[in-house]
Formats: structure tokens, sequence, C-alpha cells
């Protein structure tokens, strides 16, 4: 078994800004402003929470367009929950999270490879947000937290 050194990083299928202090492709995006309204997102367990709309970023994987709304829960920080073509098959088929710190600028920086998947893969105990259509991406995101199936061969000796 390696070690941590031996990490070279996930592998990403986007093309973005290089950011200085990890190496990694990431976007650093101005968002469009959203028109503050309540939206209502179902949940894992059938509830509902309620997030504020604070706008749309958009950016291209290879030569596709994709957008992502980004919400405001109430706690610090913004938040995008995205699906994509991975879901289901190699990371978690609800979906998976962003938590994004906005720039002083007004910008947000998006790294895919800090994408996670929801605590209600863990435990039935949670209550997680599941991503509405709108941020379905009909593209492939190779980055960030996988399923883990133990009868993967990359998780056998």
């Amino acid at each position: 078994m390696g070690s941590s050194d031996d990490f070279a990083g996930l592998p990403a299928a986007i093309k973005g800004d290089v950011d200085p202090r990890t190496g990694r492709p990431v976007f650093t995006l101005p968002v469009a402003p959203g028109d503050g309204s309540e939206v209502a997102v179902q949940t894992s367990d059938d509830r509902v929470k309620v997030y504020r709309n604070v706008g749309r970023v958009s950016f291209e994987v290879g030569d596709r367009p994709q957008g992502l709304t980004v919400y405001d829960t109430g706690h610090p920080g913004l938040f995008i929950p995205f699906r994509d073509a991975t879901s289901g098959i190699a990371t978690y088929g609800a979906g998976r999270y962003l938590d994004i710190e906005p720039n002083e600028d007004g910008t947000i920086t998006v790294d895919f490879n800090l994408a996670y998947n929801p605590s209600c893969v863990y435990s039935d105990g949670w209550s997680c947000p599941i991503p509405p259509a709108e941020n379905w991406l009909d593209v492939a995101i190779e980055a960030g937290e996988r399923m883990y199936r133990p009868t993967d061969p990359a998780h056998t000796a």
C-alpha cells in the first residue's frame, strides 16, 4: 500500500484555471445573480428544505456548456448540490455536494475535486437534499469523492 506522498490526485475531466496552491484545475466564475427566491428542495427522507437562489454559474466541460444554481442555506458559505453522468455508476446515485466560500470580488471558485457524498450515503438517519433538476449535468465530473466498492479491483490487494 502506498503512502499519501504517492497520491497524484483525482483525474479531472475539466480544464479550468490552475489553483496555484493545489495545482488542480478549478473554475473561478462570476455568479449571475439569482432572483433571491426561495427554492423547495426535496430530501432523501421525503422532507423539504428551503434554500435561497443566489445565482447561477456557467462553465464548459470539454466543449459542452454547463451551469449550476448556487444556493444560500442560511449557514455560512454557499451550497451547490449536483448530479452528473457518474451519478449511480461511480458516485452516489442521488448526487454530490460542493460547499463554496465566495471570493472577495463576488466570484466563486468551483473545485470539483472537493465534491463530496452526502451523509445519507453512510446512514439512513440523515436528511439529505436531492439536487434539483436544474443542477443535473449531462457530462461526467471525474473528480471528487466516489463510492467505495469493495469488489472494485482498485480496492483489493
